[in-house]
């Protein structure tokens, strides 16, 4: 009967931590993240920022389930709002613009 019980508790709380942990990696808007064998690299995925907010100073990821969403190779510790990624994202709006001719 310990045993079960000691069995059960383990149980709830690896529950607990895994969900903590999404969480966490939900948090910061990445959805996906796996990291090469050296730890350094990662393949993450994350939504893109909203078109309206990409050039205020409070940019804001899209909701995951629009689909817009970033495949990024390079430093596990990339930040999806981070300074590096919003100045792609804007050169990127830029690019579309200006071979659309707005």
């Amino acid at each position: 009967m310990a045993r079960r019980k000691a069995f059960f508790v383990s149980a709830v709380f690896a529950a607990i931590f895994l969900n903590c942990a999404s969480l966490v990696s939900a948090a910061e808007g990445i959805i996906f993240k796996n990291p090469d064998s050296s730890g350094q690299y990662c393949h993450l995925k994350f939504p893109a920022i909203t078109r309206d907010s990409l050039f205020t100073g409070r940019p804001v990821l899209k909701d995951p389930s629009d689909g817009d969403i970033i495949d990024f190779y390079g430093p596990c510790d990339h930040d999806p709002l981070g300074k590096a990624e919003i100045d792609r994202q804007k050169a990127d709006r830029r690019r579309q613009s200006t071979r659309r001719g707005d």
